[in-house]
């Protein structure tokens, strides 16, 4: 279901003295893939922000497998693990150039009125832009 790939290098602030990437980085790698997925819909958080939809994380898990190094091409694949209603989930794997599985995660999101802050149903323009083909679906 609508998967999505992203890939970037690991810089030097990302590390620690031993060029090994500090594991709270994880946390925002799987959210520059969230991000990429979002704009391969066609939708950037700016856009829903305009439009009064805010998305924070309500959880997040990682599993780490093996560590990330300074210099290293990152590939975060990104999945949407069931169509959205109130919360949004994705599934990812972080993937090193040797084609090594570095880690795996998941993360919630709950869609919430920025005015409000309280939850709201997945924005139907949201729904029909996977409702025409991104997941895959007939």
């Amino acid at each position: 279901m609508g998967l999505n790939s992203h890939s970037f290098r690991v810089r030097y602030a990302e590390t620690d003295q031993m060029g090994v990437v500090y594991h709270g980085n994880y946390a925002q790698y799987f959210e520059m893939g969230r991000v990429e997925w979002l704009r391969a819909l066609g939708i950037t958080y700016k856009s829903m922000e305009e439009n009064g939809v805010m998305l924070p994380v309500i959880s997040l898990r990682i599993d780490y497998k093996k560590s990330a190094l300074y210099d290293d091409l990152i590939t975060v694949k990104t999945k949407l693990k069931s169509k959205p209603m109130v919360k949004i989930e994705f599934d990812y794997e972080l993937i090193n150039e040797s084609g090594e599985l570095l880690a795996v995660a998941n993360t919630v999101l709950a869609f919430m009125d920025k005015k409000t802050g309280r939850p709201i149903k997945c924005p139907e323009y949201i729904l029909e832009k996977l409702n025409n083909g991104f997941l895959g679906e007939p």
